[in-house]
């Protein structure tokens, strides 16, 4: 690692909180899944995975998941029937095991709180969201190390911002800009650790705005199985997510569609709906919050569960939620390539201009990352974008360092600009690029954070692989290139998009 990028400031600052020991003081606290989850206990024990899902308000989540288990192992066995499912080693496809989840060895540990205020688009009057994620890991010691064993779970316990009437200490009315201040404010400190905690939940602190009745929903991650590399197949694992929404009447999590999770079975097997999604997604102003990144697509095109397959290639293939709903995609598309020009050039008659989807491919490539499933197989670790530093561990240089995936660290600056701009009372803007390319914006202090780093142009970056013939570059991704001393190099079959190297030699 460069001197530099090893003493620069951290790029999540005043928008998400990672320090592990500052994380271990909060799950010790009123930041517990216990606390949270159900806040009218007294007792301070940590909830263990079973007692969690226990609770009245969990119990109809526990029930779901295992109903998409059964779902998923239904589906392998008719569509894979030469490669066995289930628990251990001695299986082509290696389930997790549910015991786990009800195990008195495992409980879901805080790895990270994200201020996500960059969504408040979605519901202004809540300022955005923060979100409390919670990874789920064995409290007994494995391993010559003695560190505990991490699952393939995380538990996200999205929070509003802001709730109706919220005042401060002094009974004064709490704002969006008051609430980007505080954030971007402990972002400038330079304290960590238990220090850091209590400067966080201080009065004046971002954390102290945090309340049990601020919770909306929760977001479930698992590694639902992976199989190993084999003489069959490559390496391959699935992820299953899940959303579920509190109801306010009876303090029960109830399942609900995933936000712009597109139903890709429905949609493909009902003409009359595809061609409804069409007709709403093609209008311009859809089109515009579309190309933007913040397009809210309606319920009833819209999944209850997804499952995400990694690694994805760059190349189309079915692993991929959208794959089949443009023209060449396989048969019965929803979308055909004169569709989505005509759509363009209509968008342009009524003064809209694209900042991403300048192409067939742009729209293809969009409507892959609005999606849940997709946004997490663009540039994750595994299928996960937070799966946070194990602050449990016995030795902890030998956990895991990194909390968050590229795609995380990437998008953190457009988060800060958003911030800004609510702490200042000026209109954010909300849009957003593609996923495995983070979107620039005016500041310059911004753009320097970015710029030759491994997030953009830097090595490793997401590029695109430019023809001699300007007219053949696409678009969508012309822009898309490397810095001095790196060039773009293939890593699919049939698409340009590359990542960049250093120049062979």
């Amino acid at each position: 690692m460069p001197a530099r990028a090893a003493e620069a400031p951290a790029l999540e600052r005043g928008a998400a909180i990672t320090d592990p020991l500052a994380l271990r003081e909060l799950d010790r606290g009123r930041f517990a899944v216990a606390r949270v989850m159900a806040p009218e206990r007294s007792d301070d024990t940590p909830l263990t995975g079973g007692q969690l899902f226990a609770l009245p308000s969990m119990a109809r989540v526990r029930t779901a998941l295992d109903a998409e288990f059964d779902r998923y192992v239904v589906r392998h066995k008719a569509t894979l029937p030469n490669e066995s499912i289930g628990i251990g080693t001695g299986h082509d496809f290696q389930l997790f095991d549910r015991a786990m989840l009800d195990s008195d060895d495992a409980r879901f540990v805080l790895a990270g709180i994200v201020n996500r205020m960059d969504r408040a688009f979605v519901s202004p009057e809540s300022c955005g969201e923060i979100r409390l994620i919670y990874r789920l890991t064995r409290t007994a010691p494995a391993g010559e190390d003695g560190a505990p064993r991490r699952l393939p779970m995380t538990l996200n316990v999205v929070l509003k911002a802001k709730s109706g009437g919220m005042v401060d200490a002094r009974g004064i009315g709490i704002t969006c800009a008051g609430i980007a201040r505080r954030w971007l404010d402990a972002g400038e400190s330079t304290l960590t650790g238990a220090d850091l905690a209590a400067r966080l939940l201080a009065p004046n602190g971002p954390l102290d705005l945090i309340r049990p009745e601020n919770v909306d929903r929760i977001e479930t991650n698992l590694q639902i199985a992976h199989a190993p590399k084999s003489a069959a197949r490559d390496f391959r694992t699935d992820y299953l997510m899940k959303v579920f929404r509190l109801d306010p009447k009876s303090g029960v999590f109830e399942g609900a569609p995933m936000e712009n999770q597109i139903d890709r079975e429905r949609l493909l097997a009902d003409p009359d709906l595809g061609r409804d999604f069409k007709a709403w997604l093609l209008d311009p102003r859809h089109l515009n919050e579309f190309d933007r990144g913040t397009v809210l697509i309606p319920e009833r095109f819209l999944a209850k569960a997804a499952i995400a397959a990694t690694p994805s290639d760059f190349d189309p293939s079915q692993l991929q939620p959208a794959f089949g709903l443009v023209q060449g995609e396989g048969t019965n598309a929803v979308f055909s390539e004169n569709d989505i020009v005509a759509a363009l050039r209509k968008a342009a008659d009524v003064g809209v201009t694209p900042a991403n989807i300048r192409s067939v491919a742009g729209f293809k490539r969009r409507l892959n990352d609005v999606t849940c499933s997709g946004c997490h197989q663009t540039r994750g670790i595994g299928g996960f974008h937070f799966p946070g530093v194990d602050w449990i561990a016995a030795k902890p240089s030998n956990a895991a360092v990194v909390p968050a995936s590229p795609h995380f660290f990437g998008d953190q600056i457009r988060r800060r600009d958003i911030l800004t701009s609510m702490k200042w009372g000026s209109s954010p803007d909300y849009s957003r690029g593609f996923s495995e390319r983070p979107q620039l914006r005016t500041r310059s202090e911004f753009l320097a954070e970015l710029k030759g780093t491994g997030y953009y142009d830097g090595w490793g970056a997401h590029c695109y692989q430019h023809s001699a013939k300007p007219a053949d570059n696409d678009p969508s991704f012309r822009t898309w290139t490397c810095a001095a001393g790196l060039a773009c190099e293939a890593v699919g079959k049939t698409s340009r998009i590359g990542m960049c190297f250093v120049k062979s030699r």
